[in-house]
């Protein structure tokens, strides 16, 4: 797959939403959330959050006193997360569209998740650093791609000097940012 920073046709992301709907019934997103450390009144940046399983799951547990910004480049995952928050009854969900620049403050982030999508990342490098850029001191990138080995995961993050591994979870990888 060559990487590229463009979005799928809208045909493409329903047929992934389909995919990832089956995939939540046998492996619930709540546990990557978990893993992830987020918090009740965490603010959390999902980026590539596709059909937002992972940003709801988040909404549940930051609760009204958090945030999540839900960021893909596909146009059409802002409605069908803005859906499916409705329909849940959640109200702090954030949709943005970009391929990397988010638009939000300079450490305004607790947790970044960057779920099994880095492997699509045209250039890494610039992704690291805004992740490095919005999130708070201390605060945690949690990593999870399975396109990835897990050394050339651990060096990816780790050689930039952004970030240091905390914690390896099951396949989660949460990396602190360096200071």
């Amino acid at each position: 797959m060559s990487k590229v920073n463009k979005p799928m046709n809208n045909i493409s992301f329903k047929m992934m939403s389909a995919f990832f709907a089956m995939r939540d019934k046998f492996s619930d997103p709540m546990k990557k959330i978990k893993k992830a450390k987020i918090n009740l009144g965490d603010h959390v940046l999902d980026y590539g959050a596709g059909p937002g399983a992972y940003s709801i799951a988040a909404a549940k547990v930051v609760g009204d006193l958090g945030k999540i910004y839900s960021v893909d480049i596909q146009p059409l995952s802002g409605s069908v997360i803005k859906k499916k928050a409705s329909k849940e009854g959640l109200t702090n969900i954030k949709t943005i569209t970009s391929d990397c620049d988010t638009g939000l403050e300079n450490n305004s982030i607790d947790v970044v998740l960057c779920l099994d999508m880095f492997h699509m990342i045209k250039n890494q490098d610039e992704l690291l650093k805004e992740f490095y850029r919005v999130l708070k001191d201390q605060s945690i990138l949690s990593f999870d791609c399975h396109h990835m080995k897990e050394d050339t995961i651990i060096s990816k993050i780790t050689d930039s000097g952004l970030f240091k591994l905390f914690e390896k979870i099951d396949d989660t990888y949460n990396f602190i940012k360096n200071t």
